[in-house]
């Protein structure tokens, strides 16, 4: 599963790679851009597990940047709208158009250990990238499984996605250590504070 790291360093892990991709926006909090310069964007695609470690990423440039954000943009509209029984078609035309691309072609072959690791067969290409998350994206939204476990974080000043798959499906924030732990020192300093 794709991770990436977010508010204050600490590592998020939403469960699906167009999850991961939307977590790289601004928050609502005003927490920064993460895919602000094309090397912050080849980090995120190694971080993702979209192409493997070592892998050249040297084509990788601001066009490649802003494709990403421009998907993200779509993912996170098209998500938000299934979340609050809204239509969004003009952000599930461009994730169809993104996801009929043909994505990297990927073989194994034998590491430094002599295990088998995973290897793409050529330089990667932003389409072909692009096309993985857009397919996970649809993915995602054609499996009520996975749609009926789509959340978005509780948290005050947070507006992350995340797949609820903790038990009984009752997890309210995408970080238990970061959100979850804001919202229960507010809490707690609320109720010292009504104490008289």
């Amino acid at each position: 599963m794709a991770a990436g790291t977010g508010l204050h360093g600490r590592r998020f892990d939403p469960g699906r790679v167009c999850l991961a991709l939307v977590a790289t926006g601004p928050e609502v909090s005003g927490a920064c851009e993460q895919l602000d310069s094309p090397a912050r964007l080849a980090a995120w695609l190694v971080a993702a597990r979209l192409v493997p470690p070592g892998t050249p990423l040297a084509a990788v440039d601001d066009t490649w940047v802003a494709r990403f954000r421009q998907l993200r943009t779509g993912i996170d509209g098209l998500i938000s709208a299934q979340l609050t029984g809204e239509v969004a078609d003009r952000a599930l035309e461009r994730v169809n158009a993104l996801a009929a691309g043909a994505p990297p072609g990927l073989r194994a072959v034998r590491g430094r250990s002599g295990a088998l690791v995973r290897a793409l067969s050529a330089d990667p290409v932003c389409g072909a990238l692009l096309a993985v998350v857009a397919r996970d994206t649809v993915d995602l939204l054609t499996d009520p499984v996975a749609r009926a476990g789509l959340r978005r974080c509780e948290g005050d000043a947070c507006r992350r996605l995340y797949l609820d798959t903790s038990r009984g499906r009752r997890r309210r924030w995408c970080s238990s250590e970061v959100c979850g732990n804001r919202e229960r020192v507010a809490r707690h300093r609320a109720r010292v504070k009504a104490v008289p």
